[in-house]
């Protein structure tokens, strides 16, 4: 089950545990059972602190993690192998009590929080999203007994996910509680928890305040502190919309690296600053009074900085059609290489024809039924080379000069109608999903009228990264500069720090 290669870096890991963990497995006789059993059987052949034991559990294929005498709170239906192998591998070390690498204020929150909350989460061993999700659940059942956490592989228990059409999607006690990507202090807030408004109204201000969590924000704040200045962050979550990035090729010095593992490194490297990081918090809106910016949040918090960068990047772009908004999750996704699993022998479409798009079809021609490419265009956009690999697929069509006018169905997507823009007639494709790749959209609506921003919503900035309002300085994919590249989006955020370092020593 595991090569030697994993066998060497568990058993280096399981030597870091602190305390005796039992595993206890509910198993049969089918395929995934044996699978399970053979790694956990590996797994406890390798550390004396561990201890295999049988039992019937709630789901079979499963087993849960406790420290003996302890009920347990952590269950994986299924086997963790993939990109979930690494979140197994955490668990048993915080279950053991080896403390998980979180600030004292976010296990602070946890501890708090009154429950009991039962989440289980359906996830995919393909989702480079999941892991996330998953470990942040785990811990917090390690950390408080209120929370119990179960991590169900969908392709295991297709018969009770074949209603979810998107990964992660989160269940607390039965309800439907959130999907998609989601950062531990995210589920703390949506709980009631987290930080509250006293606490951001009682900070000093700050010499410079950045907005966002992306590369270009990342990098201003770095550059900001490298400065000496007073330097604060402001983000939903460190990495931005890079976390959802599956492969990074082109990051200069860096030959390859994941989206989530870009991300980390981006956040130790912030954490290894005095910078005060505030994540899981919205900007709801922002003004200049005197010589000061002052900045609201959505929970009524309020801050107050010397000079502001905003970086708050990019989203995905929505259709905006009837239907798009009623079936995110049920067979409307964004992220292909997540998702597509879900969709294992379906009829699905991809709309746009980019190269986004059109490597999203090349990608679920290999595990759907049939896969339908939609051009608003008369041509594609995408690279010629990826247009001659779709055009070589047997399972694949294209159609252009199509906008997609709406999305039908029931409890899941159905259909979708187009109009076929040089006939203006009407055309209904039979599907079960369809991917959305026509671009992103800046994140700038919280700065309303305050700074100038371009008929595409991107803050039009000068060669320094400044805006038409002194003292406030923008970078990245929210702003109207020409390339919308990491190490370009990098660049941008440390001339905007520059810059309001020179203008801060200025005024």
């Amino acid at each position: 089950m595991l090569n030697e290669t994993l066998k060497q870096q568990l058993a280096q890991y399981l030597e870091l545990m602190e305390g005796d963990v039992v595993i206890t497995a509910s198993a049969g006789e089918d395929k995934t059972s044996k699978d399970m059993m053979e790694l956990l059987n590996q797994i406890a052949s390798m550390s004396a602190r561990i201890t295999l034991t049988e039992s019937t559990l709630k789901r079979t294929p499963s087993f849960t993690l406790a420290r003996p005498n302890e009920a347990a709170r952590i269950t994986f239906a299924g086997v963790p192998l993939g990109h979930e192998f690494t979140s197994l591998v955490l668990a048993l070390l915080q279950v053991s009590g080896r403390a998980p690498k979180v600030e004292q204020s976010v296990i602070d929150q946890i501890q708090k929080l009154e429950g009991p909350f039962n989440f289980e989460t359906f996830i995919s061993l393909t989702c480079t999203k999941c892991p996330d999700v998953v470990q942040a659940l785990n811990m917090m059942a390690v950390l408080n007994p209120n929370i119990t956490h179960t991590m169900i592989d969908g392709a295991a228990f297709r018969e009770e996910s074949k209603d979810i059409m998107a990964v992660p999607t989160m269940f607390l006690d039965g309800t439907e509680f959130g999907s998609g990507k989601a950062t531990v202090e995210e589920i703390i807030a949506k709980l009631g928890g987290g930080a509250d408004a006293a606490e951001f109204d009682a900070k000093e201000t700050f010499d410079v305040l950045v907005i966002g969590g992306g590369p270009a924000s990342g990098s201003a704040a770095i550059y900001a502190a490298r400065k000496g200045l007073r330097t604060g962050i402001v983000a939903e979550r460190i990495g931005g919309q890079v976390n959802d990035t599956a492969g990074i090729e082109n990051f200069i010095t860096v030959k390859e690296t994941t989206g989530p593992e870009f991300s980390q490194n981006l956040k130790d490297h912030i954490n290894s600053y005095d910078i005060d990081v505030m994540s899981a918090v919205r900007v709801e809106s922002l003004e200049k009074i005197d010589d000061l910016v002052h900045v609201t949040l959505e929970n009524g918090g309020k801050l107050t900085s010397k000079t502001l960068i905003i970086g708050t990047g990019a989203k995905w772009r929505n259709m905006n059609v009837p239907g798009e908004a009623e079936y995110q999750t049920k067979g409307v996704a964004y992220c292909p290489h997540c998702d597509g699993p879900l969709f294992e022998g379906k009829r699905v479409a991809v709309v746009g024809g980019g190269n986004s798009g059109v490597e999203a079809a090349i990608d679920l021609a290999g595990i759907v039924e049939h896969v339908t490419l939609l051009e608003f265009g008369e041509e594609l956009r995408a690279d010629k080379v990826l247009q001659d690999r779709l055009a070589s697929l047997s399972n694949t069509k294209v159609i252009k000069s199509a906008a997609t006018k709406e999305l039908t169905g029931e409890e899941t997507l159905k259909a979708l109608t187009y109009v076929d823009r040089n006939t203006n007639e009407e055309h209904t494709i039979e599907l079960e999903g369809v991917f959305v790749q026509i671009g992103l959209v800046p994140s700038t609506e919280f700065v309303g009228d305050v700074v100038a921003r371009n008929n595409r919503g991107e803050i039009i900035v000068d060669k320094n990264g400044a805006t038409n309002v002194p003292g406030i300085f923008a970078a990245g994919d929210c702003t109207d500069q020409t390339y919308k590249q990491i190490i370009i989006s990098m660049g941008s955020g440390a001339t905007a720090a520059l810059s309001a370092f020179d203008y801060l020593i200025r005024n």
